[in-house]
């Protein structure tokens, strides 16, 4: 869909429930909650945060990325909390706009399904003027990269240069998810933060 503002498409979002009214097909349960998508949409920012859905603190806070792997992955970023929630100069945009609630070992469910076929595109489509996109975690590398993705998210993080270098479209560079559960990934993979972290940090600045 076409000619859709981003402010509009925000007030179409927060009213969205498909998740709770129309589950998708092979979800199981509809969510059992009540929704309350949390995004970050803008006529300005020229880089979009594409994150998995957003927490249980997230979800009661209504800010996206308000815990500590916002924290990390500001200072990925190498910028302050002003400016990470600064609607015009980051869009904040998950595959999954609402909590999914838990599975059975307490960890957070993936991101409904429901979610990125009806609205990504329209999303991508409101913000043109967005030039670089930070897939993080793999299901956000599933839909920005699509069939160029590598097997693992390891690998898909490690091609990040041939990713930045293909034509057409936004810029994306895949980061694995900065949540304090993969302070084990990050000690076994230095590379990420001596090569791939002074990069990003440079485009960020460019881009504020």
């Amino acid at each position: 869909m076409s000619g859709e503002t981003p402010g509009a498409l925000s007030a179409a979002i927060a009213a969205c429930r498909i998740c709770r009214d129309a589950p998708a097909r092979g979800m199981g349960d509809r969510l059992p909650h009540e929704p309350r998508p949390v995004v970050v949409l803008s006529a300005t920012a020229r880089i979009l945060i594409a994150g998995q859905a957003p927490g249980l603190r997230v979800h009661e806070s209504g800010l996206p990325f308000n815990d500590a792997s916002g924290d990390r992955l500001r200072a990925w970023l190498d910028v302050d909390r002003e400016t990470f929630y600064d609607a015009g100069r980051f869009a904040i945009v998950p595959m999954g706009f609402c909590f999914p609630g838990y599975d059975a070992k307490g960890s957070d469910l993936p991101p409904r399904r429901e979610c990125a076929p009806f609205w990504r595109q329209r999303v991508i489509d409101a913000m043109p003027q967005v030039d670089m996109v930070l897939a993080v975690g793999q299901y956000a590398q599933a839909w920005h990269l699509g069939s160029r993705r590598q097997a693992s998210m390891t690998d898909t993080v490690m091609a990040w240069r041939q990713y930045w270098q293909a034509e057409g479209g936004p810029k994306v560079l895949p980061l694995p998810h900065p949540s304090w559960r993969n302070t084990g990934w990050l000690r076994k993979n230095p590379w990420f933060e001596e090569e791939l972290l002074p990069f990003l940090r440079k485009q960020v600045r460019e881009r504020l």
